[in-house]
């Protein structure tokens, strides 16, 4: 079984969710953890210590978080250090969480659904305008040597 926290700065957490709760409806073994700016490193880290307490003992964990190199990611890498079987991934986006939501069964290892996921990411990412424009040459066979 896997388990999600979700974690970032502000309302990141809880409001990403609230977006995907939208699309894929709520979401059993799922916790989100919002680093306000009243909270110590202490205090986060003691509140992703608490959503993991929450979480089926014998779960597999993903962090999904929001920067690198800040708070919630490096508190995240902490705790996902001390306990077996957790990934942490970070520069979670709309499109990843939503993917992550409805397939995450569809894993046996937590590794294989976080190497998914971070290709999932990757292709929420892109400008209209660019994809626009490399349509066209396509079709205008604008891509030969």
């Amino acid at each position: 079984m896997i388990s999600i926290i979700l974690t970032g700065h502000g309302q990141f957490a809880f409001g990403l969710y609230s977006a995907a709760e939208l699309i894929v409806g709520p979401q059993e073994n799922f916790k989100t953890v919002d680093f306000t700016q009243e909270m110590s490193t202490d205090e986060l880290s003691e509140q992703l210590q608490h959503a993991i307490n929450q979480l089926p003992k014998e779960s597999e964990i993903l962090f999904l978080t929001d920067l690198l190199g800040g708070s919630p990611f490096r508190s995240s890498v902490e705790l996902a250090m001390q306990r077996k079987g957790c990934e942490v991934i970070v520069g979670t986006n709309l499109q990843m969480l939503t993917q992550v939501l409805m397939e995450k069964d569809e894993y046996k290892t937590i590794t294989e659904l976080a190497t998914v996921a971070l290709g999932w990411g990757k292709q929420g990412i892109l400008s209209f305008k660019h994809k626009k424009n490399a349509d066209t040459q396509r079709q205008e066979g604008g891509e030969g040597i």
